[in-house]
């Protein structure tokens, strides 16, 4: 059997950082945006920074205070859906949940809003680097490891636009009747 593998580059478009357009309720901290802002989740209190890819993000490096989260022992089940649904985010929240593996590799665990825990969420990772180069933690262009896989993400100075590259592979043949 012969796999291809190839490789797609997506424009994933600018990000917002307005906190309203995001939507958060949490108070801008940098100009309109919401940067290493610290929320309150069941009296835990985590560093979050909130992006928009198109949909809400919430991006935690760890809780307030601490050192690189440990992605892998998170309990993402038991606390994915306390930010989902925090009263803060009016429209749901996706969160991710990023340990810090060098200034151009970042590792992440996603709870998308409505569906869970997922192997991957581009929009995510794209907010992922984001809030990373905006709490000073990464440069603009990483690799982001999924459990799904890896992707590339370049948040681009020249356009601000950011951009994704990863595999697109056939995951599915089907055919529906007319």
């Amino acid at each position: 059997m012969f796999i291809c593998v190839v490789l797609v580059r997506v424009d994933m478009g600018e990000p917002i950082l307005k906190a309203s357009n995001v939507p958060t309720k949490l108070a801008a901290n940098e100009g309109q945006s919401v940067v290493k802002s610290e929320l309150d989740v069941d009296g835990v209190s985590w560093n979050v920074t909130c992006v928009s890819m198109g949909n809400p993000h919430c991006v935690t490096f760890g809780l307030k205070g601490s050192l690189n989260l440990q992605v892998d022992e998170l309990d993402l089940v038991q606390i994915g859906p306390k930010f989902e649904h925090h009263e803060l985010f009016p429209a749901r929240t996706n969160t991710e949940f990023v340990q810090v593996i060098s200034r151009s590799h970042l590792k992440m665990r996603v709870w998308e809003r409505g569906a869970g825990a997922t192997l991957a969420c581009g929009t995510g990772a794209c907010a992922v680097v984001v809030a990373a180069v905006l709490e000073g933690r990464a440069g603009r262009f990483c690799t982001v490891d999924l459990p799904g896989g890896p992707l590339e993400i370049e948040w681009s100075e020249e356009d601000n636009h950011v951009y994704m590259t990863g595999p697109a592979e056939v995951v599915f043949y089907g055919s529906v009747p007319l």
